[in-house]
């Protein structure tokens, strides 16, 4: 008996409704297929947009992830948590180096 074949065509489920993992491992399915040369232009193109949707809901996933995690590590640190931890390591107006 053979393995079942996996279906790279534009999946029925809406990506809102995949997990990270589910739509990563269907982003890699895509780029793979597209890779292959195998696919004609018309199927390619759809392959392609729903690539980008994947790899967007992937990005806000991972996102929603690096914010909690920063939440977390926020409250441990006693910061408060409207401050924006990707200015905490900039320097100052007027602290730059003069060397320029």
């Amino acid at each position: 008996m053979s393995e079942p074949s996996v279906d790279t065509s534009p999946a029925e489920t809406p990506v809102a409704d995949l997990s990270y993992e589910q739509a990563r491992d269907e982003l890699v399915a895509l780029v793979a297929r597209i890779e292959s040369g195998q696919v004609p232009l018309e199927e390619a193109m759809a392959l392609w947009e729903r690539g980008e949707e994947l790899a967007a809901h992937c990005q806000t996933k991972l996102d929603a992830a690096q914010e909690t995690l920063d939440r977390a590590t926020d409250r441990d640190e006693g910061v408060a948590p409207s401050q924006d931890r990707s200015t905490q390591d900039e320097p100052s107006e007027g602290t730059e180096d003069a060397s320029d």
